[in-house]
């Protein structure tokens, strides 16, 4: 088959979707966009059978300003429609897009008689109904009922569905999709993202040997609470476990971060996404990993940060819903999980100094996660799933 993979966000694994699929023989063309950002995976290569392409570039998306990234997203997905008109798939893959660019893909795709598979990692609809709820924006309760019947539209449209978590099934049963939906966990590149010594080159250039740190890498929103990260790190220095707290992401946490850093006293080290190559130092670095999700994204989002963190060998904290999908592989792996709320900090600065004060405990908990990881990320099965899938639609008329 002649494949278009479209990751807008560049994420590691499906870019290893992709040279698995240029592996077994088919003609695979990644596509991503470099407008949007966030941790990139490795998108370069020269595994035979695959090329990389871009949209995007040259764009600087204004994440905040509404209707001005509207029409931002609106001209990324006509970029898009033109390279899948260059490109001449005989099927499509398409995962995390922005709504305006899914339509307008979805459109052009139809109208060339595409058949194409859309890939769900979140359900935007939804969470712009809770940005609505929480007052983030006046206008979001109109963008999530006209956003939501361009996903809804985008989903009948598409001839097969892999949706993350059977939690996603339930959207779809209303949209009347749910027929064509699979359920493909999400996983991460294990031969990518492997476990390294605390003491590394990266942890060595940022001066973190011999500091005990508390980290987070990855996509972090103002909807998450990223001062949550502020607390715990106080909370833990209030308990004697004193801790630099280190962030790596790009976006509108981090001004919020630093104020709230600043005005409690805590020590925090802000870098900006590292280069993907060097992921398993990052990881490496922190003495504990936290993943945050707000409390109404646990059923339709899945933080693939958390499956980074198991495959670096690592203990990890969870702030996240306990019915995440994400949650229930971090309990597997005997990390811990609490609420995402002020409310659940002493529990969980309790938990994390009793980590952090027992090296061989901790060091237990790393090779557990790295043992899940191992057993639950089997890239041979997942890509054997989405071949069938790809196989299977590109024999179906597109609708």
């Amino acid at each position: 088959m002649r494949i278009l993979v479209h990751d807008y966000s560049g994420h590691p694994f499906q870019a290893q979707l992709s040279r698995e699929l240029a592996r077994r023989g088919h003609d695979v063309v990644h596509s991503t966009c470099t407008a949007y950002v966030s941790g990139k995976g490795n998108l370069a290569g020269d595994t035979p059978g695959l090329r990389f392409v871009t949209i995007g570039d040259g764009t600087a998306l204004r994440k905040e300003a509404y209707f001005h990234r509207l029409r931002q997203e609106t001209l990324l997905g006509l970029e898009l429609a033109r390279q899948v008109r260059r490109e001449k798939p005989d099927v499509a893959l398409l995962s995390n897009l922005p709504i305006p660019v899914l339509v307008v893909a979805a459109a052009v795709l139809r109208r060339l008689r595409i058949p194409w598979v859309l890939w769900h990692q979140d359900v935007t609809a939804v969470a712009l109904k809770s940005f609505a709820a929480a007052d983030v924006a006046k206008s979001m309760g109109v963008a999530a009922k006209v956003f939501e019947a361009g996903e809804k539209w985008s989903a009948r449209r598409a001839a097969a569905i892999v949706v993350i978590a059977g939690s996603f099934v339930r959207i779809h049963e209303e949209w009347g999709t749910a027929g064509k939906v699979t359920v493909i966990p999400n996983w991460a590149p294990l031969d990518e993202i492997v476990p390294v010594d605390r003491a590394n080159a990266w942890s060595a250039e940022q001066g973190l040997d011999g500091v005990r740190t508390v980290l987070y890498s990855g996509t972090l929103g103002l909807k998450h609470n990223p001062v949550l990260l502020v607390r715990l790190a106080e909370r833990l220095r209030d308990r004697g476990t004193p801790v630099r707290l280190v962030v790596v992401n790009d976006g509108p946490a981090v001004p919020v971060l630093r104020e709230a850093a600043a005005a409690r006293g805590v020590e925090l080290t802000l870098l900006p996404f590292q280069p993907y190559e060097r992921l398993p130092e990052v990881l490496g670095t922190g003495d504990l990993l936290v993943v945050l999700l707000a409390s109404d994204a646990g059923q339709f989002s899945v933080p693939s940060k958390t499956l980074s963190y198991l495959c670096a060998g690592r203990p990890v904290l969870g702030l996240m819903p306990a019915d995440n999908l994400a949650a229930r592989l971090l309990r597997q792996a005997g990390s811990a999980v609490f609420p995402p709320e002020e409310s659940s900090l002493d529990e969980a600065s309790a938990w994390a100094q009793e980590v952090l004060s027992d090296p061989a405990r901790a060091e237990l908990l790393g090779k557990e996660s790295r043992a899940l990881a191992e057993r639950e990320f089997a890239l041979e099965d997942c890509a054997s799933r989405f071949e069938d899938i790809l196989r299977t639609v590109s024999r179906t008329p597109a609708r």
